[in-house]
């Protein structure tokens, strides 16, 4: 039988206490899981500041994934991915004339010192120390240069020396730099006709000195070779005598004897003893 005895008795002090924690639990979490929870997506990196703990951990970067905090912590995230940062300034080259330069930097956040970075600097630091470091570094590094070296021959260097004084710059303020591209250089246009022009003159000079160059190692070949036949012919001249030359006469009487065109020879008695040979050509 139902026992309606028990069934009206209260329920404990006890019971209700726990009920009371769990509804109670149940609601904080509700409430406050929004900011207990911090979910760091990929290519980031957090950095968390201990309300009651001490403050900012500088000493550890917290990775990709979802991270459990205390509601009154805050969690700060980076980007730590490769960036890029487009540029387009004016300097003045070693002459004093102003040149248009317009470039790119590649840089990311050091991982492992983004806490200090956020110390330091904070989450602004593209404005606060990338891009003063690479205009600073790209002034002083044009300035060097003339507008003729600039636009001809000294892109990559400029380029090169861009890179290293603003890696040295960002080394110290915990960001990576990568590269520095040079996309364009601008100049006056009075200016950039004048180098042109210049060039083209400089050009024509040493392919007129290429030409002069070529004619004057010809001559000197020609000279060399006449030199070498004249050697020879000296040399030839004072080996001949009589006697040579009477042999050689009778090797070609013989040779012509020989022909089918010869019809007679006349052994005569000239000067030089040598045959005489008398015929028809067929």
């Amino acid at each position: 039988m139902y026992d309606t005895k028990n069934s009206n008795q209260p329920i404990s002090t006890k019971s209700i206490v726990s009920i009371a924690v769990g509804v109670g639990f149940v609601l904080f979490l509700i409430i406050f899981w929004n900011s207990m929870t911090v979910t760091i997506p990929a290519g980031h990196g957090g950095v968390l500041f201990r309300l009651f703990g001490g403050g900012l951990q500088t000493e550890r970067t917290y990775g990709e994934g979802l991270h459990l905090i205390a509601p009154w912590n805050t969690m700060y995230v980076y980007e730590t991915r490769q960036q890029e940062i487009a540029e387009e300034m004016n300097v003045l080259s070693s002459n004093g004339l102003e040149i248009s330069v317009d470039f790119s930097a590649w840089y990311q956040p050091n991982y492992s010192d983004l806490g200090n970075l956020h110390s330091e600097i904070g989450i602004d630091y593209l404005r606060r120390v990338v891009v003063p470091s690479l205009r600073s570094a790209a002034r002083s590094v044009v300035g060097r240069y003339t507008p003729e070296q600039i636009y001809s021959t000294k892109r990559d260097a400029i380029q090169i020396e861009i890179h290293e004084e603003t890696k040295k710059l960002l080394d110290e303020k915990h960001v990576q730099l990568n590269q520095v591209l040079i996309r364009s250089i601008t100049l006056p246009p009075t200016i950039k006709t004048a180098i042109e022009s210049k060039l083209k003159q400089e050009q024509e000079a040493l392919e007129y000195e290429f030409k002069l160059e070529k004619a004057l190692q010809e001559a000197e070949r020609q000279r060399i070779d006449a030199e070498g036949k004249a050697a020879a012919n000296i040399i030839l001249s004072a080996s001949i005598n009589e006697k040579i030359l009477l042999e050689k006469g009778i090797e070609a009487t013989l040779k012509l004897a020989e022909s089918p065109n010869t019809k007679v020879v006349i052994i005569g008695n000239s000067k030089d003893g040598l045959p005489i040979i008398l015929g028809d050509m067929k």
